[in-house]
């Protein structure tokens, strides 16, 4: 594995924009948990790890949630603890999945067994930390918020995550091939070989994005309000 300075600055601006979409757009939608707030953030970490792999994606996730910690979490060490292993649930399973075979298919099921993995981690997690910093709340309160709560929460939360990665992770994985930001420019033979596969891969992962994104919005305006 090597850092070169493309990678690096690829890797920086990710991890950014990953940051700066966390601190601006911040959405409750749990009318019963006003505190669980919807995030953008693991999109970006995703795509670092289909573009470079797991490692890469691993790093800018504990710089990235570090870095809330310190500006604008008010749960210190255990909301850093949370917040990364959430990301780490969501995003390394789709990005070793997807380093198998980069292709549609396992960019689908990779994020699929990433969602089922970090709503099955955060079950866990939340009934063990929520009462650690929530005062007056009890475990026995946070198991009856499971099921009702925090698995539809997380359950939603990461099914947007993985519809907008499907949308938008092709076009700008091609946009930052094609400038050379990636890596050197390809041969004419292999730059159209490159397009067939985006030609490929984009449309449908676009349907199937905003497919789940359209049932995730539904269930959030019709059946959680």
């Amino acid at each position: 594995m090597k850092f070169s300075v493309k990678k690096i600055t690829t890797l920086a601006m990710l991890a950014a924009i990953a940051y700066v979409l966390m601190v601006f757009i911040r959405i409750p939608f749990m009318p019963a948990a006003p505190f669980l707030e919807y995030d953008p953030k693991d999109i970006f970490f995703v795509m670092a790890g289909f573009l470079f792999g797991p490692v890469e994606s691993l790093i800018i996730i504990i710089l990235t949630c570090l870095l809330e910690m310190f500006t604008v979490s008010d749960s210190g060490i255990i909301g850093f603890a949370m917040n990364a292993i959430a990301s780490i649930c969501f995003v390394l399973p789709a990005a070793f999945i997807y380093r198998k075979k980069k292709t549609l298919p396992f960019a689908v099921i990779g994020l699929a067994c990433g969602v089922i993995c970090m709503t099955a981690s955060m079950m866990l997690w939340n009934w063990l930390m929520v009462p650690l910093y929530t005062p007056g709340v009890t475990r026995e309160v946070v198991a009856g918020m499971l099921p009702v709560v925090f698995l539809p929460f997380n359950l939603i939360k990461a099914s947007i995550n993985m519809a907008l990665t499907l949308i938008i992770y092709k076009p700008i994985s091609t946009i930052l091939h094609k400038s050379g930001i990636l890596e050197e420019r390809k041969s004419a033979n292999e730059e159209k070989t490159e397009e067939k596969k985006a030609h490929k891969f984009s449309p449908l992962a676009i349907i199937i994005g905003v497919v789940l994104l359209a049932i995730c919005l539904a269930v959030i305006f019709f059946v959680l309000r």
